[in-house]
């Protein structure tokens, strides 16, 4: 099974600044979606929002992105899953972060090494402080 995301903090770990980080935010439904993103906007990041995953790639390809957040099942026979592998294959080191409403975990080999999970509903200081430490785990294993 993928780790279920676990926020922590550690002081010991330089925290990454928020503005010079972007978050691609895959969320089909929009108060969901909304959600995600305006408690990422608030804690400082700098985030991108998509709808499906066809409109992920194209962000993908042109912009610079920090971490996937994305949903497993999206609209336009899309998934997250695909997406992921899609998008580290770009990305090779990209963090992902997966999250849906209908499953309760996720198989490791469904998922791309080293991502995390989260059900929802989940909270906005959550989705903050799972954000903050994929980061620092990124930056310690650049």
């Amino acid at each position: 099974m993928v780790p279920f995301a676990a926020a922590f903090a550690c002081p010991s770990i330089p925290v990454p600044d928020p503005a010079s980080a972007t978050i691609l935010i895959v969320e089909d439904e929009p108060n969901v979606c909304e959600l995600a993103a305006e408690t990422l906007l608030d804690a400082g990041y700098h985030v991108l929002i998509a709808a499906d995953a066809w409109q992920a790639e194209a962000i993908l390809a042109s912009e610079s992105v920090d971490m996937l957040f994305t949903d497993i099942d999206l609209a336009r026979n899309t998934n997250g899953l695909a997406l992921a592998r899609r998008a580290r294959d770009l990305c090779p080191d990209l963090p992902v972060v997966y999250t849906s409403g209908g499953r309760d975990g996720l198989a490791s080999r469904d998922a791309v090494p080293g991502s995390v999970f989260v059900p929802k509903p989940y909270r906005p200081s959550q989705i903050v402080a799972l954000t903050r430490d994929v980061l620092n785990a990124a930056l310690l294993h650049a």
